[in-house]
């Protein structure tokens, strides 16, 4: 049994952080990092049966294709990454009442719909890119010790000095195939490295040196995994993967370009971009809701 100070609950009955009951988890949960954008995703829903606001944590749920759907804002990086997946989880497959696992697990997909940057040249902005695997250059993952996975050893191995200094002790999150077939077609695919940070764990300099030199951005965009380019930067995705994974569930992560860390381009109109970018998944999310994914 799950004692009260390891699974907290308010005044509501409902869990601590994201004020949800179980009733409203829906079986497919998109993810946005942005509060506002939640109902710039939850306006393609078929139905909107309710909004939850708490914190940074905005959810809204309905129905899509005649599926119930949700989606909710994380926030920024990986620590709320671990809230989120946790107290949904837990509003599934623990009872609230008895603090007890239970005996029938219950599976959900998340779909993560953020943006990113790149540092692959050949990638334009205002595309859209489809992450195959996550590179958790975080710590979340390895507070969770039987459930943590590394990249293979022979490939860490065979990384420079200047690469194997980034990636130090960095874990390894993977899409679910079935997803990721599904959302992907058509789309860039590549690998993500999701960091703790924006401006120094992305090699972005203002007033201090970081970690990158010149030439890094070149190795990387050179660097493969499984058949997967190493693509872009953002800060959830690993965290997604690896606590989909370990608690049993189905996730994808879609990356709206916004800039070229290579050409130093940036979108001309961002708003716009993201705003196409959600329309694109909204409607290929809704045509592959109606088949077994």
């Amino acid at each position: 049994m799950t004692s009260e100070s390891e699974l907290i609950l308010n005044s509501k009955g409902n869990v601590y952080h994201l004020d949800l009951s179980p009733d409203q988890v829906a079986p497919v949960c998109i993810t946005v990092g942005d509060p506002q954008r939640v109902s710039e995703v939850s306006k393609y829903f078929d139905t909107l049966d309710f909004k939850s606001n708490h914190r940074e944590f905005i959810t809204h749920g309905g129905v899509l294709n005649g599926n119930r759907i949700m989606v909710i804002s994380t926030g920024i990086s990986t620590d709320n990454i671990d809230i989120v997946l946790n107290e949904l989880d837990a509003l599934i497959n623990i009872d609230l009442k008895s603090k007890e696992v239970k005996e029938n697990i219950n599976r959900l997909k998340f779909i993560r719909i953020g943006t990113s940057g790149t540092f692959d040249a050949s990638i334009p902005v205002d595309s859209l890119l489809i992450n195959s695997h996550a590179i958790g250059l975080d710590s979340l993952m390895r507070f969770y010790p039987m459930q943590v996975r590394y990249p293979d050893a022979a490939w860490y191995a065979s990384l420079d000095h200047e690469l194997k200094e980034l990636f130090l002790n960095a874990y390894l999150g993977t899409a679910d195939p079935d997803l990721f077939v599904a959302i992907s077609k058509d789309l860039f695919q590549g690998i993500t490295l999701t960091c703790p940070g924006f401006y120094g764990p992305q090699g972005r300099k203002l007033r201090i040196e970081t970690l990158y030199s010149n030439k890094t951005f070149d190795s990387l965009s050179k660097l493969t995994y499984h058949g997967f380019r190493f693509t872009n930067f953002e800060m959830e995705t690993a965290g997604i993967y690896g606590l989909a994974y370990a608690l049993g569930h189905q996730a994808v992560s879609a990356n709206i370009i916004l800039g070229n860390r290579v050409t130093g381009e940036f979108s001309k109109n961002s708003g716009k971009a993201v705003e196409q970018g959600i329309g694109f998944l909204m409607e290929r999310i809704s045509d592959i809701m109606v088949k077994e994914i």
